[in-house]
């Protein structure tokens, strides 16, 4: 097999918020791919809205970064959330080499675990960084150390096990060997990546073999097919075999073809072995399909990536206030926009339901399936969004239903809080630190449906200051009834604005949703009841004047402001016969029966038929 010794293909993973995104920023600055006088964003991979706001990486994205010797690197950035670990599998087939990033202090965290035991299966060589080694409270040997125990878990080999370490500061742009002698820039980073990740190889007599591995638009020459070239050279305006993921083969040519600089895509004439390109000219091109010569085509087996785990209902907006903020609203419009979201998005599933305006879409996790929602919002959509459900698989005829492993860092007070609220939620303890700093590390194996709607009573119950992440584990038998939220809601029984004098009387029952001038409908949810039980309440009962003077009238009463709920409460709060109604302004939770008499009806029904098996 032959080498391209000029080019080498790395992955940066990692968990959340280890520094993944800084890390490449301080790269493309040390390699000159930016203007002294050039003003560019910090975090510059993450080009979406919304992995701004979040701070968060989302999609996949590839820059190549040309080094001193003339060697190009070209350098994957993944997301650090389970959710998107499809994201993390598809970019892993696009590489030679792995960067695992850890914190100094935060140590290997569930989605490090998910991130390698991925490029562990793909044989990939790993080199190890410890970032973030500037913090009070970073501890570089107990990491590495931990790292190691990582990587025996995972049953790495021998090879795999000797890995070389490098310590940085990524937001200095600085890295060393050593901890506590780090060089002024990222060189020791980039050398211990040269020895370590090898360079693409490729067979000379091997006909054309590319990749397709992610999926991009241009409004001037339609979708781009982005791929890792195995063997051969692709050309501008070459005849090639497109490999489609159902068996066919059909002939098509490259209309465009660009390489990666930096953050631009520049044309280019010709691409060999070992390049990430991107072409054009394929309108219906999906990832994980193969680009072959035409005289001798060999498709590459089609990329797999984890099932789904979750699923929940998404369909239009069928509220008394729809169609007031959103222009898309048809149910056609839903689909459409859905099945689009599929082309690109290869760890989702979209299902027809019994109704014809709503759709099952089936998900990694509750942030993915509420990124997708958050989007489709932003486009001017209006929406109704269903609780969002486990996704549950028979084997050897039992029940089995997906569980998680769950990472909680609290300080030492609250660890008999939270082992009390998963234990409530069948949690399993399978491992308990304490580093001597007032803090505490938990690791649970938890049902994923028991975590839903767990987030927002940990942080609660922790005053805000636990750190929570979860990753998927496995199969395990059904784990029977989980108690979620103890609470009832208080729901509306009429249309009209809310009032002030209304609000005086409602917030002694419990937690508002809505403020003074808010429109609400009848079975609209305007609050958490204090109780158990479902309380329908007049939110918009106006004081009535008379002409007599009371002593009372004129007193001051506080109001005490409503809580705010973004998307993710909102999916997190309901419960089974309620749902989220999403329009590009408004978030509003209500039932999926609005008329009090027929809930009423039907809860009585659900009653006597209880009795009667009883």
């Amino acid at each position: 097999m032959a080498l391209r010794n000029d080019i080498r293909n790395v992955a940066i993973v990692a968990h959340v918020d280890h520094g993944k995104t800084t890390l490449v920023d301080a790269l493309l600055w040390q390699a000159g791919s930016f203007r002294d006088n050039e003003t560019v964003a910090e975090r510059v991979m993450d080009s979406m809205d919304l992995e701004r706001e979040k701070g968060i990486t989302i999609l996949a994205k590839n820059t190549a970064v040309q080094l001193e010797n003339g060697v190009k690197l070209n350098i994957v950035d993944t997301p650090g959330h389970a959710d998107f670990g499809g994201e993390v599998e598809r970019g892993l087939t696009m590489v030679d080499g792995v960067l695992l990033l850890v914190d100094a202090s935060e140590g290997p965290l569930p989605q490090t675990r998910f991130v390698l035991r991925k490029a562990l299966q793909a044989k990939l060589p790993v080199v190890l960084v410890v970032n973030k080694i500037d913090r009070d409270d970073a501890r570089p040997e107990e990491v590495v150390n931990e790292v190691y125990e990582l990587f025996l878990d995972l049953d790495a080999d021998e090879a795999q096990i000797e890995f070389p370490i490098v310590y940085a500061n990524a937001r200095a742009g600085k890295a060393g060997l050593d901890p506590n002698d780090l060089a002024d820039d990222l060189k020791p980073l980039v050398e211990t990546l040269l020895t370590t990740v090898p360079a693409p190889e490729y067979d000379e007599s091997h006909p054309l073999q590319a990749l397709v591995t992610n999926l991009d638009a241009s409004p001037y020459v339609g979708r781009l097919a982005l791929c890792r070239i195995r063997h051969g050279h692709l050309k501008k305006g070459q005849q090639i075999a497109w490999c489609r993921a159902d068996g066919t083969i059909s002939n098509a040519r490259i209309t465009e073809l660009y390489v990666t600089e930096a953050l631009d895509r520049v044309p280019a004439d010709e691409a060999g072995p070992g390049e990430i390109v991107a072409i054009a000219g394929l309108p219906e091109v999906t990832i994980g399909e193969t680009i072959a010569d035409p005289d001798d085509p060999r498709p590459l087996p089609v990329t797999h990536v984890d099932d789904p785990s979750l699923s929940i209902t998404i369909g239009i907006n069928t509220s008394p206030l729809a169609g007031l903020e959103g222009d898309r609203l048809t149910a056609s419009m839903v689909k459409q926009r859905l099945d689009q979201e599929l082309v690109g998005n290869v760890s989702l599933r979209v299902n027809p339901t019994p109704r014809p305006d709503s759709w099952e879409v089936q998900g990694r996790g509750e942030l993915q399936l509420a990124v997708l929602v958050e989007l489709m919002r932003r486009e001017g959509f209006e929406l109704t969004v269903g609780k969002p459900e486990v996704l549950t698989r028979a084997i050897d005829g039992k029940k089995h239903e997906p569980v998680e492993r769950v990472a909680i860092d609290v300080p030492e007070e609250y660890i008999g809080v939270v082992t009390q609220l998963l234990a409530l939620r069948k949690g399993a303890l399978q491992q308990m630190v304490n580093h001597g700093t007032g803090w505490a590390r938990m690791e649970y194996v938890v049902p994923a449906r028991g975590l839903i709607g767990f987030r927002t009573e940990f942080l609660t119950e922790t005053r805000g200051t636990g750190i929570l992440h979860h990753v998927f584990e496995g199969w395990e038998p059904w784990y029977g009834d989980i108690r979620t939220r103890p609470t009832g809601a208080l729901v509306s029984d009429r249309r009209g604005p809310v009032t002030a004098f209304a609000i005086i009387n409602l917030q002694e029952r419990g937690t508002l949703f809505v403020k003074p001038g808010d429109e609400v409908y009848e079975g609209m949810i305007v609050g958490e009841n204090s109780r158990a039980d479902d309380l329908d309440v007049n939110a918009t009962k106006e004081k009535k004047l008379t002409n007599m003077r009371a002593a009372s009238s004129d007193e001051t009463v506080r109001l005490i402001p409503p809580r705010a709920l973004s998307l993710e409460q909102a999916l997190e709060e309901i419960r089974e016969d309620e749902c989220v109604e999403v329009t590009p302004q408004s978030i509003r939770l209500r039932k999926v029966e609005l008329s009090a008499q027929k809930r009423q009806t039907a809860a009585s029904r659900a009653k006597r038929a209880a009795e009667r098996i009883a």
